[in-house]
Parts: C-alpha cells; structure tokens; sequence
C-alpha cells in the first residue's frame, strides 16, 4: 500500500485530504508544519508527501529542501492559485517537487471534492515517478545556466545575449513549426530544453503544458528570464515568428490559425472532448490542417496519460519527425510511452539530448 504523508498547517485541509486518500486506498499520515513534515520523513518512510507551501515553524519550500537532502521523496505541492503561489510553485519544482495540485478556494469543504480525482491521480503518479538526478538543493538543471538572457531587477528591459536577429519570413508562414506537449514534470523538462535554443533558432516553438490559467503567465515570464528565445502565454491571437517560444494559456486550447496569410496561434476554449488542457492532440492536429508535416517537429515530453499520442502519430505517419522522451529521464513515462507504442516516436531521446536535436533538425546549432 502507498504511503502518503500529508503537511499542512490547516487541520481541515489535512483531514479532507486524508479522507481523500484513504478512500482511494492510500495509507496515510500528517504532520502540521514542514519541521514536522521532516521529522516524520525519517520515521514514517513515506511514499509520497504532498506539501504546503506556507506553514509557520518551517514553510514548505525550506522542508522540501530538507526531504530531498534527507531522504529524496516524490513531493506534490499543495499550491494557492494567486501569483505569488505560482512563483513559489516552480521554485518548488526547481527544487525538485514532482508536481502540484492548486488549492481549493472558497469553501473548501466543497471545493475539494472538485480536485478529488486530480489528488488521487497526481498522487499514483509521483509514486512512479522518476526523481531528477541532481545536486540536492541545486535550483535550476545545469543547462539552464548555459545562455541564459540575463535580466536586471529595475524596470528597464535588459539586453539579449548578441546573436544574429532572425529575419521576418517574406511569406507570412515561418519554415516550419516545434510543437512540444507535456504535462507531470513538465517546467523542469522545459527548462533543460528551450534555454539551450539559441535566440536566432528558426521554427517558432509552440508548448500545450498541462497548467492551470493562473500559473502559465507565471510560467510564460519565468522561462523568459531564462531563455534566449522570446517567451510569451498565448492569451490572445498572435503571429508566430522565429526566435519564439508560445506558451498555451491554461484553461484553453492554443490552435494554429491563419489571419491574412499568416499563421498565428490563438486560444480558444477548452474542446470538451479532450481530458488534459492545453490540449496536445488539439494543438498538433490543428497545425497539420494549415502546415505541411515534413515542415515540423513533433516533441512528447514527461506526463502522465496519453495526450498528444494519437496526433503525433499522425504527423509521422504524414512525413513529419517526432521526438518521445525517454524513459530514463521521464519524470513520468506515460505520454511518451504512448507514442513509442502507437509506432509514432522517429527518436526516442533523453532530454537533454532534445535541444541538440531539434537544432540539427533546423540545421542551427545549440548554444554552448
């Protein structure tokens, strides 16, 4: 039986999760602050340990810290929904958390059973996952700190690392299209990926992460601190250029469209018959209705469940090229083992071997 440790500082939150939990088969115990959180780590050996974020005594990202010098656990963090929450939400992924689950608001009585089945699932997912292999307390994956675009804190924008600009495309359509999926684990794996794209990289990216809409702006800003590229949320209809990376807003769908002989990536609301938003498939079938395949890159990356599977099948299936994140680096294996399966992966790579593909792919080479 699963063992799950539950830390938080509310007594009502601890004991509606736990009902949660043991209904679904868990066995499990809590603690009210991180310190206590840490000291049950050792004692109790969880499985897994879902974690708050702000407790007295000790907060969540100060224990998290501590559980993964200690005893490296799976770890989903129990996150509120304002910015300040998101921040310290990637933090805590950064630091090595597997996942996270939003915190219900309102009257949390109620709200909670609105979350149920994502606990439940996140839960069963970190204990399978793979935890990352790295410095215990190291912050940001190695790869990050390979170029990236360095901002200062006043309110004046800083400078890009020098590279040769990309050219607008005289036709209105780029040379081709990266549509990356992902989901669990995702903004680790994006973190060893695009901040190893050079700022002159050729194919806009396009990125349908599993998020809600409260964190993807967050999101959005917090990779483009770190990229050379340009990063932005996709929360209004824009054209997509080089040098680019789109962000699918969360609590929508990103599409690819034309506008006046252009492509563009627009939101659109979530299609009901899709279980995971931003929608994988969604994305990649709506850029093989205006883009030839052999033009993009499909990339599957960590997640739980099966998007993008079906839809990046095709895309090789009609000339394109797909990469699957390999096992030995997924955080969790489910997305691209779906690929692999259905015949759809042309690469099966670890991530990160993924920008030095892609680049070669585009014929640019990745920054050192």
């Amino acid at each position: 039986m699963t063992r799950v440790l539950i830390v938080d500082d509310s007594a009502l939150m601890r004991r509606l999760i736990s009902g949660v939990l043991k209904d679904a088969g868990f066995e499990v115990a809590t603690a009210r602050n991180g310190l206590e959180g840490v000291q049950q780590l050792t004692e109790w050996r969880p499985d897994v340990v879902t974690l708050d974020i702000n407790m007295p005594e000790m907060d969540g990202l100060t224990a998290l810290s501590l559980i993964m010098q200690a005893r490296p656990t799976p770890v989903v963090m129990v996150s509120s929904l304002t910015e300040q929450g998101a921040q310290a939400t990637f933090e805590a992924l950064a630091l090595g958390a597997v996942d996270y689950i939003a915190k219900p608001s309102g009257t949390i009585s109620l709200s909670v059973e609105d979350i149920a089945t994502q606990l439940i699932d996140k839960v069963r997912a970190a204990a399978r996952a793979r935890l990352p292999r790295r410095t215990p307390g190291e912050r940001l994956p190695a790869s990050t700190a390979a170029a990236p675009r360095v901002r200062n804190p006043a309110p004046a924008p800083a400078a890009r690392p020098t590279s040769r600009p990309v050219p607008a495309n005289v036709a209105g359509r780029p040379d081709g299209l990266v549509l990356i999926g992902v989901s669990t684990g995702g903004p680790r794996a994006l973190e060893d990926i695009l901040p190893a794209l050079p700022a002159d990289f050729p194919w806009p990216v396009l990125v349908a992460q599993h998020m809600p809409g409260n964190f993807t702006d967050t999101f959005a800003r917090r990779m483009d601190a770190l990229c050379a590229l340009t990063v932005r949320e996709c929360n209004a209809t824009v054209p997509l250029e080089p040098g680019h990376v789109y962000i699918g807003q969360g609590g929508t769908d990103m599409v690819v469209v034309e506008r006046l002989g252009r492509l563009a990536a627009q939101p659109r609301p979530e299609n009901p018959r899709h279980p995971w938003h931003p929608s994988v498939d969604v994305l990649v079938d709506s850029a093989l209705g205006l883009m030839p395949a052999e033009r993009m890159v499909g990339v599957l990356l960590t997640g739980m469940g099966n998007d993008g599977a079906t839809a990046m099948t095709q895309l090789k299936q009609r000339g394109g090229r797909t990469i699957a994140e390999s096992e030995a680096s997924a955080v969790v294996f489910g997305m691209p083992h779906e690929l692999i399966e259905l015949g759809g992966a042309t690469l099966v790579l670890d991530c990160g071997a993924i920008a030095r593909q892609l680049a070669t792919w585009t014929r640019r080479p990745v920054a050192a």
